[in-house]
This record gives C-alpha cells, sequence and structure tokens, in this order.
C-alpha cells in the first residue's frame, strides 16, 4: 500500500506543478517562447524531485507507459500494475482538481491536443515521443550502478521529449497526465483523451520489447 499512495502522491504532483505550469504561463506549443521552455523543464524536474524522494518507496513511475514497460520487462507483478495504474490515475485527478481549484477555471489544465485535429499523427507522435522516454528509464534502471544518476537521465529525457512534443500534442507519453486534466476540462480534451492513452501505453510496451531483445 505504501508504493501505491507513493505512486499517487507522486502523480498528483506531476500534474499540479508541471500542467499548473503550462496553465499559469499559457504555453501555446505554436509559440517557441520562454512559456515553451519553462513548461518542457517543469516537466523534467517534477520527475527528478520525486525520483529522490519517493524512488526508494515505488521506484517513481507515475506514469501507467512506464508500469506497463516495467510489467513487459518482468519487473512488476499484474497485481502491482493494477494497483499503480489506479493510484496514478487517482493521484492525476486529483492534481488536476486542485490545479482547477487554485485558478478557478477548468479551461486551461494543461491538456493535450490533437495534432491539426490528426488522430493517426497523434498517435504516432505520441507512441515515438513514449518509446523514446520509456526505453531510456528501462535503459538507465538496469544496472545498480545507474542509480545514483537515474533519477536525473529519467528527467532530463522528459524535457526532451517535450522539448519536440509540445508543439504537437503538447506531449502526453503518459495515459494518468492527460487523463486528470481532460477529465475536468471536458469538449475536446476529453473526447480524444483516448489517443494520449492508448499511444502511451502502445509506446510503452514496444520500448519493453525493443529493450529486452537489446539485453539478450
Amino acid at each position: 500500500m505504501k508504493k501505491y499512495i507513493a505512486e499517487c502522491i507522486g502523480t498528483f504532483v506531476l500534474v499540479f506543478f508541471a500542467c499548473g505550469t503550462a496553465a499559469v504561463l499559457g504555453c501555446d506549443g505554436n509559440v517557441p517562447n520562454a512559456a515553451y521552455g519553462l513548461t518542457a523543464l517543469a516537466f523534467g524536474l517534477v520527475i527528478v524531485a520525486m525520483a529522490y524522494s519517493i524512488g526508494n518507496v515505488s521506484g517513481c513511475h507515475i506514469n501507467p507507459a512506464v508500469s506497463i514497460a516495467m510489467l513487459v520487462d518482468g519487473r512488476m507483478s499484474v497485481k502491482d500494475f493494477v494497483g499503480y495504474v489506479v493510484a496514478q490515475f487517482i493521484g492525476a485527478t486529483a492534481g488536476a482538481g486542485c490545479l482547477a481549484a487554485v485558478l478557478g477555471s477548468r479551461e486551461s489544465l494543461g491538456c493535450n491536443g490533437l495534432y491539426n485535429g490528426n488522430v493517426g499523427a497523434s498517435l504516432i507522435i505520441e507512441i515515438i515521443l513514449t518509446f523514446v522516454f520509456v526505453l531510456a528509464i528501462l535503459g538507465v534502471t538496469s544496472k545498480p550502478e545507474f542509480g545514483n544518476v537515474a533519477g536525473l537521465v529519467i528527467g532530463l529525457t522528459l524535457v526532451l521529449v517535450h522539448i519536440l512534443g509540445i508543439h504537437f500534442t503538447g506531449t502526453s507519453v503518459n495515459p494518468a497526465r492527460s487523463f486528470g486534466p481532460a477529465l475536468l476540462a471536458g469538449g475536446d480534451a476529453l473526447k480524444n483523451v483516448w489517443v494520449f492513452i492508448v499511444a502511451p501505453m502502445v509506446g510503452g510496451v514496444l520500448a519493453a520489447l525493443v529493450h529486452r531483445s537489446l539485453i539478450k
């Protein structure tokens, strides 16, 4: 249960601080300005902070795509996978709810959106972004000697995928992070949230399969 609580807290923090940064600064994927860069940095910094605070409890997945990759890679049980995912979705929804309460609005919560209204392109983009992100996680957590730098590497990789991905979809690579804000915002964000649930999960599975094939 401590692991599940840690995952819930970590995902709450991710949505509240990172999505909150995007909302407060008015990050627009079509405008490469300071808000764009700071939003990408915020997502990465949250991962670094959580990795070194709850990482020793749950491994700091705070992302169903990471959890499914760990499941496929044989690093966690089905029971823990279900517990992690439920906790992550609860944390993300609570984070979005608190963010909406603070902002006094549900309209801008850092939601994801389709690239030019194109479902296919958005799916491909998110699968690729998630694949790169999760592959880095699997690699840096595969050896104990990488433990001291794992959080930093993972955080920087998330910054990397956001630098490119914000322009296209706002960057999800995390079904829970997308679901929480979309549930509160409703409208097109909720209508299209399935894309940002399916694509990251596919990307996570592909990353795990590739990782297993490379290390054997």
